[in-house]
């Protein structure tokens, strides 16, 4: 029997819910605590600094040296009041993660040697140097060149982990190129801010402001802490590279919305209570699909905090499923068989007056609105297609996009069949004619102890990447391992460089002598009819599918090096320089990151699969074949040779069938090291990501394949990890 396998199965069996105690009964009680917000600068400012400083985060005035001194104060006696002894400026560089250096407060008090004091200056909080050539950053920086810098970003408010008060900030080369995804998301919503705004003045010139919102919904699957150790597939790479699919997986749908097993929900308890420390508006937790896979949802919110909120969360899960005897898998596809796990970006787009831009109206001129931002939108996703998908194309995503469970990697929107209707009969119709739709319909049930359901203007569609759902577009096709940094620069960076092209259009009309509702019209019905390949209320998983998005001139590539090429694409190049979010040059940085960081994934599951299933599975399939070997040996001994061999057939059969699978294990491994040694030595990283992509990975489905045979011939006692049923079932 293998030890390890069922110690760590026997104690994840016997695990009982932790205690968690609710900090209050009413969450409003400790909601932001631990976050420098309006409240806790109204208590540790003074009146004159936080009048200034409320000046500066409504962008009315510059943060002064001056101001910086008193909010740095303040906020140090607010931090260390919580138990702070360090800080940290906390960036998020081109790792899909974040970072973070720790000092702390404490100086010399006169001459070095002495006694000790407590200090933070507004220049420690404002701005402080990084390596900028350690991280990520494309050959942006060079080893000799090293300085970077990190700046607070007080859109973001700082908060206290443990003992360390947190900045958010960003993060530029000495340059001043972005080396983060902060910097040029901030870029990207002001463009979005400054372009929206002007096209809503065709409406309300009392608009002074765009803000972008994302509601973002976190999947993740959890597993024993001891199961997790016990498979150093999950350890190394976040996902099983080998694994037969269980007996029973998701396909009788009865753990989707099914009870929280109580482990489980001792976790997510804690984990909101957490959240709400750091204001993050947990709303919505169930269960997954997949067995032991979740989800979490926010109240939505403006996207830079949205973005920083999900970071701080993801770090927060993995906290507290320790505390648990938990493991966070983020992984886009840690099973192979079920779902995997996405982060559904809902994106929409709403005034300093109140007025949600995707939201359907009651007037013509409300409902003009609406299909003005409507449409823009779907011509930005119908122009940037390419570019969009390759924002949340990685290594994990490809596993996850394209199954029956997630969108295909061929980027369209679904709009449902009344907005359609509404958009056909106004590319052809006059707008009184076009914008007379109910916004509410009403369905009967007909049974009296049911009341009335109310209809959604669209139906829903789990197969469409970008779908309109109602008042906003869910983008459901980002991975759940990643930020929303990356898609959202690539959305909003396509939706500003729109508008403003239509602000451009609609303003040369008007000029020529058009009236401006008729120009707007005009441009928006030309719109409709460019845009109309983006738009499939069909099945996205159907085979056709993809042969019709081809015709319709929609980016079908599915390689995940080739699919960044998009990013640099004259349509992309322009797009980005327009609106002032990236250069050409942080552009093609950010892809000598992409593939080398592609290349290096693979590279290290290459590995960890050749390892296992060298030093582990063959060896162990071995033995076991040793064990039958001996076994037909003996029955020889003892019987006649006829009835000996009719006796040891079946172990000679399995015999057999273990010498076909070791064998051709072994011969696959071997090629892929091949393979990826001929790879290593590209020295182009685009060609050296294309190669693994198109030589090593396919190497990953043979090798598993016969490993995964070899687990159900292999003794059960003997076979050394964890299986699916026991790290699916078990929780």
């Amino acid at each position: 029997m293998n030890s390890l396998r069922f110690k760590v199965v026997s104690e994840a069996f016997a695990k009982s819910p932790v205690h968690v105690e609710s900090p209050s009964s009413n969450t409003s009680d400790y909601f932001g605590c631990q976050v420098f917000g309006p409240k806790q600068m109204a208590k540790y400012l003074s009146k004159e600094t936080y009048r200034a400083f409320s000046r500066v985060l409504r962008g009315e005035a510059q943060f002064s040296p001056d101001v910086a001194e008193q909010v740095a104060a303040g906020m140090k006696t607010w931090a260390m009041d919580l138990g702070a002894t360090h800080y940290t400026h906390w960036f998020q560089p081109l790792t899909e993660g974040t970072a973070e250096k720790h000092d702390s407060f404490i100086e010399y008090e006169g001459m070095p040697g002495g006694s000790v004091i407590e200090e933070f200056s507004g220049k420690l909080l404002a701005q402080r140097e990084a390596d900028g050539s350690s991280f990520p950053n494309g050959g942006i920086r060079n080893t000799f060149e090293a300085r970077g810098y990190t700046a607070w970003d007080t859109s973001s408010p700082a908060f206290v982990v443990d003992d360390t008060l947190c900045i958010p900030t960003v993060f530029v080369s000495y340059t001043g190129e972005a080396l983060d995804y902060k910097t040029p998301l901030l870029r990207a919503l002001h463009s979005v801010d400054e372009a929206a705004t002007a096209v809503c003045h065709y409406f309300d010139k009392e608009v002074r402001k765009v803000y972008t919102y994302l509601g973002w919904e976190q999947e993740y699957f959890l597993i024993d802490e001891g199961l997790y150790a016990a498979r150093p597939d999950l350890l190394l790479t976040g996902r099983t590279l080998i694994g037969h699919e269980s007996a029973k997986n998701q396909q009788l749908s009865d753990h989707y919305f099914g009870a929280i097993p109580p482990r489980v929900q001792a976790f997510m308890k804690e984990l909101e209570f957490e959240a709400y420390r750091y204001a993050i508006p947990c709303k919505t937790r169930h269960n997954e699909v997949a067995p032991n896979q979740f989800e979490l949802a926010p109240i939505y919110g403006e996207t830079n905090l949205a973005v920083d909120q999900n970071l701080l969360l993801m770090s927060l899960m993995h906290r507290v499923a320790a505390r648990h005897g938990f493991r966070v898998l983020l992984h886009e596809k840690p099973f192979a068989g079920v779902n995997g796990s996405g982060k559904h970006n809902n994106f929409s787009l709403g005034t300093d007056t109140g007025i949600g831009l995707l939201t359907p109206g009651r007037t013509q001129e409300e409902n003009l609105r609406f299909i003005t931002f409507l449409v823009n939108v779907l011509m930005a996703v119908y122009r940037h297609n390419g570019l969009i998908k390759a924002s949340v194309m990685t290594a994990g995503n490809a596993h996850r996009l394209g199954g029956h469970e997630a969108p295909p990697a061929i980027i369209s929107a679904f709009l449902g069949s009344q907005i359609s209707a509404v958009l056909d009969r106004f590319a052809n119709a006059s707008p009184e004619e076009a914008l007379v739709f109910d916004p509410v319909r009403r369905m009967q049930l007909g049974l009296p102890y049911i009341p009335e359901v109310m209809l959604d203007n669209t139906d829903r569609n789990r197969t469409s990447p970008f779908a309109f759902t109602g008042n906003r577009f869910e983008f459901r096709a980002v991975g759940s391992s990643v930020g929303c940094g990356c898609t959202m620069i690539a959305l909003t960076s396509a939706v500003a460089a729109q508008l403003m092209d239509f602000k451009a259009e609609v303003d040369s009309l008007i000029q020529k002598g058009e009236g401006k509702e008729n120009a707007i019209v005009q441009v928006l019905q030309r719109y409709i009819r460019e845009s109309a390949p983006i738009r499939f209320e069909g099945n996205g998983y159907s085979g056709q599918w993809r042969e019709e998005a081809t015709r319709r001139g929609l980016d079908c590539e599915c390689s995940v090096p080739l699919c960044y090429d998009a990013y640099l694409s004259p349509s992309s190049l322009e797009m980005f320089a327009k609106t002032g979010v990236l250069s050409e040059a942080e552009l093609r940085a950010r892809n000598e990151v992409k593939w080398d960081t592609y290349t290096k994934k693979v590279q290290i599951e290459a590995r960890v699969l050749g390892d296992i299933v060298l030093g582990s599975v063959i060896p162990v399939a071995t033995r076991y074949q040793s064990m039958l070997l001996d076994n037909v040996y003996r029955m020889h001994q003892i019987y006649p040779s006829d009835k000996a061999a009719a006796l040891a057939e079946p172990d000679t059969a399995t015999i057999e069938q273990l010498s076909v699978h070791i064998a051709a294990a072994k011969t696959a491994v071997e090629a892929m090291v091949e393979e990826r040694k001929r790879a290593n030595v590209i020295a182009d990283v685009r060609s050296r990501a294309i190669e693994y992509h198109d030589k090593v990975l396919p190497y990953f489905e043979t090798i598993r394949y016969h490993i995964d045979h070899l687990e159900l011939l292999v003794d059960d006692d003997l076979w050394p990890f964890p299986k699916y049923r026991e790290m699916l079932f078990i929780n």
